[in-house]
């Protein structure tokens, strides 16, 4: 059997103990192979397993590959915890839709076979670099694969927003929230809001407004060279959310900053992958047009 083409690898599932059939067998099919696996500690915690547990540090530190067994929020999750690290990714779908995990629960074996033996492509993903500040102090510094949020909070009414790009005014928004999505973003939370899809290698991001107070509001994309503000001007009650991961309270006066970020996720696809053809299933876009030619 030739040796495969990466050393070690990382096992990363969502925290059910759905995911414990299909990680062991991939673990039997990666040891099959030479590789040397490790399990992420959670991960490992939740089926039962101890050994080869490790930290996302620690596989930083020595993994050449992590596969992610779950749905699109564990994808997420791994490749915010492993982004600095550049370690690759690739993803098993046993999610719902699963824009980011592109390997079918069916074709585990082949797939991953397929990428052990060299044959894979590898796609880049941009991050968005946030920031938050008050009064020049700075209150978080995360990373977003997806989006980056400014919305209301429980109180549930209207916040006011303004927003300049490069220094640049731009305008002022009232509105439930405005999502600045990466291309990877534009099929997740902005597509629900009506926001454009963003093929991954377009050097754009999106803004999209969240129910806002005038309907000329829409949303635009920008260049991702860009340096985006946005600074709340009032609100009762606010806040800013990353991925779904980090939250923070934000009040008037406060100011997200966001810019791509020097680091970016390194996706790993299998031979055939097609990101056209991964929208037309997720999105069922030919339906419409099999069900119109379908005869009486």
């Amino acid at each position: 059997m030739p040796k495969a083409a990466f050393r070690c690898v990382a096992l990363i599932g969502k925290h059910t103990s759905e995911i414990a059939e299909s990680l062991r067998g991939l673990r039997a099919l990666l040891r099959e192979r030479g590789c040397e696996v490790r399990v992420e500690r959670d991960t490992a915690a939740r089926i039962g397993e101890s050994e080869g547990a490790a930290s996302y540090d620690e596989i930083g530190a020595c993994a050449d590959l992590a596969i992610v067994l779950g749905g699109d929020g564990t994808m997420l999750a791994a490749a915010r915890n492993l982004a600095r690290h550049r370690v690759p990714l690739a993803g098993i779908n046993q999610g719902r839709v699963g824009f980011m995990t592109d390997i079918a629960l069916k074709d585990i074996r082949s797939s991953v076979s397929a990428i052990l033996d060299g044959k894979y492509s590898i796609e880049k993903r941009a991050l968005l670099g946030a920031e938050i500040l008050r009064g020049g102090k700075s209150l978080l510094r995360t990373l977003a694969l997806n989006e980056a949020v400014v919305g209301k909070g429980a109180q549930g009414r209207l916040i006011e927003v303004e927003v300049h790009i490069d220094g640049e005014y731009v305008y002022a928004l009232r509105a439930d929230g405005l999502i600045v999505a990466t291309p990877t973003g534009s099929t997740a939370y902005a597509l629900s809001a009506q926001g454009p899809i963003l093929q991954p290698g377009v050097g754009a991001f999106a803004l999209v407004p969240l129910n806002p107070h005038v309907l000329s509001a829409r949303p635009v994309s920008v260049s991702d060279r860009s340096t985006i503000e946005i600074e709340l001007l009032r609100a009762v009650d606010a806040r800013a959310h990353f991925d779904g991961f980090a939250l923070t309270d934000m009040a008037a006066g406060d100011r997200l900053v966001l810019k791509r970020s020097a680091d970016a996720i390194r996706f790993v696809h299998p031979p055939g992958y097609s990101y056209f053809a991964m929208l037309r299933e997720k999105l069922s876009w030919s339906e419409a047009a099999e069900r119109a030619a379908e005869p009486d």
